[in-house]
């Protein structure tokens, strides 16, 4: 008889099946232990589903989900500097410039010249990004109303209140500590 190497206590906590791509076939849950407990986990695999159930909303349109959410801060404040923007989605220059760049050879946006700073740019939403931003819209209000049918309305507000303390509690002072020698 084989031991077991997982413990007893993570037995419990499995990922969902993966499918086998070429055959289709399901495989058995792989124990995540310590790993199924945590929020930062937790919290990927609930930015995962998210995406993914607003991607298969949003179709053959051809944006990422990530992008709703610039096109939508674009669109209600035209003109917004990158690094208002920046600021808006906690992204830093080298992960937002070139979600910009795609989002502008789309035709979707039009990043013009800050008169107030040679090196700045104000941004705004083309025709054709106002058209797609109405289409996310809608696809994210289909979205949104999914997600809060999940919840009563105080465990929504409750789940909104918690994921704001989580962000402004990281982006407040990173920790810059390191393992000690041994403890990685």
């Amino acid at each position: 008889m084989r031991k077991r190497l997982t413990p007893r206590s993570s037995r419990t906590t499995t990922a969902a099946p993966a499918r086998d791509a070429a055959a289709g076939a399901a495989q058995d849950p792989v124990p995540l232990g310590r790993l199924g407990e945590t929020i930062a986990y937790n919290l990927r695999l609930a930015q995962n589903a998210s995406f993914q159930a607003f991607s298969g909303l949003t179709g053959d349109l051809g944006l990422r989900p990530g992008w709703y959410a610039l096109l939508q801060l674009i669109g209600d404040n035209p003109g917004v500097s990158q690094t208002a923007l920046s600021l808006a989605t906690s992204r830093d220059k080298s992960t937002l410039t070139p979600l910009l760049g795609d989002l502008e050879r789309r035709g979707l946006i039009r990043r013009d010249p800050d008169p107030a700073d040679r090196r700045g740019r104000r941004i705004s939403l083309t025709e054709g990004g106002r058209a797609k931003l109405a289409l996310l819209a809608d696809c994210a209000a289909r979205h949104d109303d999914r997600l809060n049918a999940l919840f009563a309305p105080e465990q929504r507000r409750q789940l909104v209140a918690l994921l704001k303390t989580l962000t402004e509690a990281l982006s407040a002072e990173p920790d810059t500590s390191r393992p000690a020698a041994g403890e990685d």
